[in-house]
């Protein structure tokens, strides 16, 4: 990737290498004078400009780790263009809720909590429009860990570890880089070696500006965190989302990147419920390394359009990584899953599980699941199971479950299932039946169970018994 200096040669000749307080992209050229290199897309550019020109007239805290992911993300931000359902990797995702928008970044996010954030019984950290409004009882969490704004860090081997992984991953897509430009702050979890957190930290997102219906105008907010666990470091991870009064029109970009050390373990729920109109794109991205533990249970049921980009990579042997997945569409919709996980070491377990409930007409769902088993990954054990039930004719559902295998020496299997509820379950429903059950309770208990498989795997009881009930 060609450095900060390079595309300021390129593009803004005889100018100094910018910095973020100096506008990166008002001043660049839908084309260029080097035919190797690619057109900068206009609407990118405005976007990014304006993610720009919004914390420009804020001015924050910089630390040297924000500059860094700024900086990369800008530079990246120039060779990319708006996805179409063209690009193979939204081939069945309709992005142009969000591209025919007229973009606004959150003005002066909301410094009062709402009532469904004001109570939890685990520690939590607020994060309102990607800004941290408040946090309670992070003390709890055990000595030596750190949960807080990059810019709050004050230990130096701190600072030094988060400047290694911020902006790390190089193989995001464009919602990734935008997020790196217009990210207020990053909220940091750090976990010390050897250091096991007894209870979960809950992170709480909430998008509290919106915009009617019609209007044509998309807030945006850009919610990004970093979490590190060292060496035997063990921590659970409980991130949700909610939105305004659950009818305006808002768009909630987030990208949470995290480092798992060796023989660390991180459960981590992600619980996603934004408004019926929301446009909800997330980036999740993990590393981890030898012996370590992954464990992903992921609930999605809200937004108009919800991507989920879920990219785990395994750099040391005997990992394991577990992913369950969840998915419901109530009403005209899109849920999109598109997951990749990398093992590249031997005897690597992982194991993935999507599940998706379609139940309106217009609803969609969306499934893309790889999972490569390089040369060097022998002796890995890696299965994939999706399986969806349509409960609407037209109900739609698009599954590409991939499974490469490079190594000669793996149990490897996957498998994709899509029925409605006759089919799926007819034998169930006749044993209900038979015992006086009248067929609309025996509907809506199997409905019921085909989540609840997934929704069983939260690790929390309370978190789980909150789930049944939304």
């Amino acid at each position: 990737m060609a450095s900060c200096s390079t595309f300021t040669q390129l593009f803004l000749p005889n100018s100094p290498t910018p910095s973020f307080s100096k506008p990166r992209f008002k001043h660049i050229k839908a084309t260029t004078t080097t035919s190797s290199l690619p057109l900068s897309d206009p609407l990118v550019l405005r976007i990014a400009e304006t993610l720009e020109d919004s914390l420009t007239t804020t001015p924050l805290p910089s630390s040297s780790s924000l500059q860094k992911l700024r900086d990369t993300s800008s530079n990246s931000v120039l060779s990319l263009s708006w996805p179409s359902k063209k690009d193979e990797a939204f081939r069945f995702t309709d992005t142009s809720f969000i591209k025919t928008s007229q973009i606004k970044p959150v003005s002066t996010p909301s410094v009062k909590l709402p009532t469904d954030l004001a109570h939890t019984i685990f520690p939590k950290l607020v994060i309102i429009d990607g800004y941290i409004a408040g946090s309670e009882r992070i003390n709890e969490l055990g000595s030596g860990v750190f949960v807080g704004s990059v810019n709050e860090i004050d230990c130096e081997v701190i600072k030094q570890r988060v400047f290694e992984f911020v902006s790390e991953f190089q193989d995001g897509d464009l919602f990734w880089s935008l997020n790196g430009i217009g990210t207020p702050d990053v909220s940091v979890v750090y976990v010390p070696k050897e250091c096991r957190v007894e209870i979960p930290l809950h992170l709480m997102f909430y998008s509290s500006e919106s915009e009617d219906v019609g209007s044509n105008v998309l807030p945006v907010s850009n919610p990004r965190v970093l979490v590190i666990v060292e060496e035997g470091g063990e921590i659970g991870i409980i991130e949700e989302y909610f939105g305004g009064d659950g009818k305006g029109c808002y768009w909630a970009n987030s990208a949470l990147e995290m480092f798992i050390g060796e023989g660390g373990k991180v459960t981590h729920s992600y619980i996603q419920r934004q408004g019926p109109n929301a446009a909800h794109t997330k980036w999740t991205v993990v590393r981890q390394e030898t012996s370590s533990t992954y464990k992903l249970v992921e609930i999605s049921t809200g937004g108009k359009l919800s991507r989920h980009n879920l990219h785990v990579q395994q750099v040391g042997g005997e990992t394991i990584t577990e992913l369950s997945a969840l998915h419901l569409c109530l009403h005209e919709q899109t849920q999109d899953l598109h997951s990749r996980l990398v093992l590249d070491h031997p005897r690597g377990t992982s194991q993935q599980l999507h599940k998706c409930i379609v139940a309106h007409s217009s609803g969609q769902a969306v499934f893309d699941g790889n999972i490569k088993v390089n040369r060097f990954a022998q002796q890995t054990n890696a299965g994939q199971m999706t399986r969806t039930l349509l409960l609407e004719p037209r109900a739609t559902v698009n599954l590409k479950p991939n499974l490469q295998i490079i190594a000669d020496d793996v149990k490897c299997s996957h498998g994709a299932a899509i029925s409605d509820l006759g089919k799926e379950l007819k034998d169930q429903l006749f044993y209900f039946l038979a015992r006086g059950i009248n067929a609309e309770t025996c509907k809506k208990a199997l409905i019921f169970s085909f989540g609840a498989e997934v929704i069983a795997r939260l690790p929390d009881k309370s978190l789980r018994e909150n789930t049944e009930r939304h």
